[in-house]
């Protein structure tokens, strides 16, 4: 059980290692941990300029991007009120939109990112709590009169943190999608955008 449980914990720190490209070995995720995304990414579109950015600031065009950037409302429900919108939008109030939604998209998965780093941090230190554990076990195991009522203690904080570190990576795949899902958003509603625009 101790060796399935060390080559599991060092699969995952190798996939973490080189999803990260070396760079941070405690990010748990597979998919390549990129802090920040920037509109070219997610747009096809003309580049905004500094009018663009205050009119990304208007309450309609700001209220249809707190809308349209929410993962609740289906794409296909998005992609017809931004048809919608387009009907009386020019190029640069459809690239204010964008602009608009890309400025409530990239804090929210940049925050989501952070919080991955931190979680990545604590199931490294679960993971080095549970070896101590162990090599704590042995010792008190070893010792000439060995203390039942400690190694008890101790087996059952080991139990308690592998069952923790267990259900963490399980529920690790959801975590580590968020911040795809909203890039995949941005990037849809982008290309919706950008469809509107001659």
């Amino acid at each position: 059980m101790k060796y399935i449980l060390t080559l599991i914990l060092a699969m995952a720190a190798g996939s973490a290692l080189a999803a990260s490209g070396g760079v941070d070995p405690t990010w748990p995720c597979i998919q390549r941990k990129q802090p920040h995304l920037s509109l070219g990414q997610v747009w096809s579109g003309p580049p905004p300029d500094e009018e663009t950015e205050e009119l990304a600031r208007d309450p309609e065009i700001a209220a249809l991007a707190d809308r349209l950037e929410q993962r609740r409302l289906p794409l296909e429900e998005a992609e017809a009120e931004i048809a919608e919108f387009a009907k009386q939008a020019d190029a640069s109030r459809l690239t204010a939109l964008m602009v608009a939604i890309f400025n409530r998209i990239e804090p929210e998965r940049s925050a989501i990112i952070a919080g991955i780093a931190r979680y990545g941090e604590s199931q490294v230190a679960i993971s080095k709590r549970i070896e101590e554990r162990r090599a704590r076990m042995e010792e008190l195991e070893a010792a000439e009169e060995p203390d039942f009522d400690a190694i008890d203690a101790e087996e059952e904080a080991l139990d308690w943190d592998q069952r923790i570190l267990t259900e963490r990576q399980q529920s690790l795949t959801y975590v580590c999608e968020t911040p795809v899902l909203l890039e995949q958003r941005a990037f849809a509603l982008g290309r919706a955008l950008s469809a509107h625009i001659d």
